[in-house]
């Protein structure tokens, strides 16, 4: 179980590539969570579009591979190519298939979509899923989406959730099986509920590591502070909900500070995309002529007439 299984680099917020090298342990148990989760069986068909350098790809192949599914493989590049998609899935009565939420808005985008009548089951994950695009997919097709959650240094997901249709919140749900997620503050101390802080992973999916760089191993896989064996920084910002569910809030350097108070980025975009007449929205803090600091939001709107007082 401790043997290497696989490496695949990642270049994660500093974009210089790091081989993450994962064990038989944690992609394993990945998979089988994915089996029983989402009871794949022999009747299932699974799509098979992520390139091979991400790690949505070993989902795909050993999910079908241990699960007796068939694995239906698109062309190259085919995830760019939403006709082709389309097509692909009608044809095959593919029933599951994932995806990062920017293709998803694309493929819900294109008429034909629709007739996707085989689907059963979505994943969408390596990207925050907003409030607008939540909704749209269950005006459109009859089937479940998951919000699934997890760093490459986790074996795929660590966390997952069953996408709701009228959920004001998008939370990326709770930890799979075997998986401990603990949202610490600076101190390694557990934050109170609804608090954020930088979100740990530990359990059986933990890498081993980074591949010839001891000292970055040594920074973000930490000593558990709890229990035996290591916890995994992930730099990202994150609070539990009073249901038990995690909300992503974004990365911990997306946090500004203005006028001395610490300002959380993703929170306001997350409030801004629940708006029903906003596509999507991003948050940045710049200067003005007078070098004064301020928020400003760029917004996406589906509706021509939306102005700034409709958000205010």
């Amino acid at each position: 179980p401790e043997n290497l299984a696989y490496v695949i680099y990642t270049s994660g917020s500093t974009g210089k590539p790091k081989g993450v090298m994962n064990i038989h342990q944690g992609i394993c148990n990945t998979l089988k969570y994915n089996i029983d989760n989402y009871n794949l069986n022999s009747e299932e068909r699974i799509l098979q579009i992520t390139p091979f350098s991400f790690d949505v790809s070993v989902w795909e192949v050993f999910s079908s591979l241990t699960s007796g599914a068939t694995l239906v493989v698109a062309k190259p590049d085919g995830y760019k190519d939403i006709d082709y998609l389309i097509d692909l899935i009608v044809q095959e009565q593919v029933t599951y298939f994932t995806c990062v939420p920017s293709i998803l808005r694309v493929f819900l985008q294109h008429p034909k979509s629709k007739d996707c009548h085989c689907l059963k089951r979505v994943i969408v994950g390596g990207e925050a899923l907003s409030y607008e695009l939540n909704q749209r997919f269950f005006q459109q097709l009859n089937c479940e989406l998951y919000n699934a959650y997890g760093p490459t240094e986790a074996a795929v997901d660590a966390t997952v959730w069953c996408c709701q249709p009228n959920s004001q919140l998008i939370p990326i749900g709770t930890p799979i099986a075997n998986a401990q997620v603990y949202i610490l503050d600076s101190y390694l101390q557990p934050v109170p509920i609804g608090v954020a802080g930088e979100l740990h992973i530990g359990g059986m999916g933990l890498a081993r590591g980074y591949l010839n760089q001891p000292e970055l191993t040594a920074e973000k896989f930490i000593p558990h502070p709890f229990a035996e064996g290591k916890l995994y920084k992930t730099g990202d910002l994150a609070r539990y909900l009073p249901d038990g569910n995690i909300e992503y809030l974004g990365r911990i350097d997306n946090q500004v500070k203005l006028r001395g108070l610490r300002i959380e980025l993703g929170e306001i975009q997350t409030v801004l995309e629940t708006h029903p007449n906003v596509e999507q929205t991003v948050v940045i803090m710049r200067e003005d002529t007078l070098y004064n600091q301020r928020l400003v939001a760029y917004v996406i709107r589906k509706d021509t007439l939306l102005t700034s007082q409709d958000l205010r």
